[in-house]
This record gives C-alpha cells, sequence and structure tokens, in this order.
C-alpha cells in the first residue's frame, strides 16, 4: 500500500510539472475526469493505463522511480518534540497550517498581521523542524507527505482537543460545503477494518483535492477542515447503566455456556 501511494504522488508530481490537469488526462485517456479522480485516488491503475499515463506525462520508469525515492524522504508524522514547538507558539502553528494549505509567503503576509520579519522567522523554524524547505525567494516546499497524520494522543492533537474541538463542533452543519453526521451501530471486526480503510481513502481524497487547488489564486479557495472518526465506542453515561457481567470463577453461567458443560465445571469443584 505504501509503494502504491508513493507511485500515485510521484506520477501527479509528474503531470504537474508538465502542467497537465486530471481534465487535460481524462482527454487523453478517453476518459471523464471523474473516472481519472477516482483512478488516483483508489490508486486503481492497470500497467496499460500506467504506462499511457506515464506517456502523457513525458517520463519514463526510471524517472519515476527517482521521483518515487525524493517523495519517500518526506515525513507522514512528527516527533513529539517537533508537535511541541509547533503548538507552543501560535504564530508558528499558524503558519504551519497555512503552509499545509499551500498558501505562499506573500499570501500569509497579506491575510495575518505578521510582518515579514516575523513570517521569515516563522518558515525558518518550520524549516528546521523539517517541515519545509525554504526555498530562494520565500519560496514554501513541503517536506510532509500527503499521507501525514497528527501523533496519536501527541501534542498536536491534544491541542486541537483542548482549544479547537469545541468551537469546531459548535455550529450546525447546514451551510454550504458543510455536513455532519453521526451513526452508529454494532459492527464486526471484518466490517470495522473494512470502514476505516474507505475513511481513509475518503482523507487521501482530502488531500489530494487540497494539493490540486494549490493552483488556484487565494480567492477561490477557503480554509476547510474535516474530521473523520470511527470507534469502538459506548457513551459513558450508558455504559454506567450496564449490568456487572456474571464470572465463571464465581460458578455463574456464561452467555451461551451449555447448561451441561456448566454443570460437569461445577461439579469438579
Amino acid at each position: 500500500m505504501a509503494q502504491a501511494g508513493a507511485l500515485v504522488e510521484a506520477l501527479k508530481r509528474a503531470l504537474k510539472a508538465k502542467g497537465i490537469t486530471y481534465a487535460r488526462a481524462a482527454k487523453g485517456l478517453g476518459l471523464s475526469e471523474t473516472s481519472v479522480k477516482r483512478m488516483f485516488s483508489r490508486r486503481d491503475f492497470t500497467l496499460k493505463r500506467l504506462d499511457q499515463i506515464c506517456e502523457l506525462a513525458g517520463i519514463d520508469f526510471s524517472a519515476l522511480s527517482r521521483l518515487m525515492l525524493e517523495d519517500a524522504g518526506r515525513v507522514s508524522r512528527l516527533t513529539v518534540h517537533q508537535e511541541k514547538e509547533i503548538v507552543s507558539d501560535t504564530k508558528l502553528l499558524l503558519v504551519a497550517l497555512c503552509a499545509v494549505s499551500h498558501w505562499t509567503f506573500e499570501e500569509i503576509v497579506g491575510a495575518y498581521r505578521f510582518s515579514e520579519a516575523e513570517c521569515i522567522r516563522c518558515l525558518t523554524r518550520l524549516d528546521r523542524l523539517g517541515v519545509i524547505d525554504l526555498q530562494p525567494g520565500n519560496r514554501i516546499r513541503l517536506r510532509i507527505s500527503p499521507s501525514f497524520t497528527l501523533l496519536p494522543g501527541g501534542p498536536l492533537q491534544r491541542f486541537f482537543k483542548a482549544h479547537v474541538q469545541d468551537e469546531y463542533l459548535d455550529a450546525n452543519f447546514d451551510g454550504a460545503g458543510e455536513l455532519m453526521l453521526f451513526v452508529s451501530g454494532a459492527l464486526s471486526k471484518t466490517s470495522s477494518a473494512a470502514m476505516v480503510s474507505r475513511l481513509q481513502r475518503v482523507a487521501n481524497e482530502f488531500s489530494e483535492m487540497n494539493n490540486d487547488d494549490a493552483e488556484r489564486p487565494s480567492a477561490e479557495r477557503h480554509g476547510a477542515s474535516m474530521l473523520v472518526a470511527i470507534r469502538p465506542w459506548e457513551p459513558r453515561a450508558f455504559r454506567e447503566l450496564r449490568r456487572p457481567q456474571p464470572s465463571a470463577a464465581k460458578g455463574f453461567i456464561q452467555p451461551g455456556l451449555q447448561l451441561s458443560e456448566a454443570y460437569r465445571r461445577l461439579s469438579r469443584r
């Protein structure tokens, strides 16, 4: 799966370098734009289709391999130290989020109360932390991968829970581009694993759209956050109403245990 992701990202970089959009690729492949987007998001390529895309991008497999190696150097998760330093400074955190959203130096300074010197200091710290490469002309190149995730229970996740979570959820989610769904049921381990995989694909599509829209003018883009979560869970108030489970050690019959088997176990005591 990791290799498939690296291949897709390398292909996208090759197409982007040639100025080839999904719409243009779709025309060259004789497919709809939706089909091409789905193919990239699901990482579903036949060898023939892969060869066709490489031809469109004007790249051979050896050059594609080199791009994959470059992408392999990107980080998919920060260390505790890196996350801790980022959340320790509100301005640094803001600049980091802008960088992840593909804002330029000029857009950050134009939108927020930063002097150029302040913004450069923040970008320099992010460069030192390994989040970006600060290039000549204050150009920003991300060093984190599209599959980047927060450390579970790490400083950034704790910051979100303490300072952002309640504000984020305090909305009706009924406006344009807004949606909130809460569904509950009982799933098997197989179904839970399948659902996690599907949600991960949705998150991958979000990252791809974020990268694709980076070429659009900033006036056509707006900040968007998506919270995707699933886990085995029961509200604490419900758990407190559960009856104590019988214990076999005390001689009670376990649910699903045949009466004859229970009697045989008790008779041996």
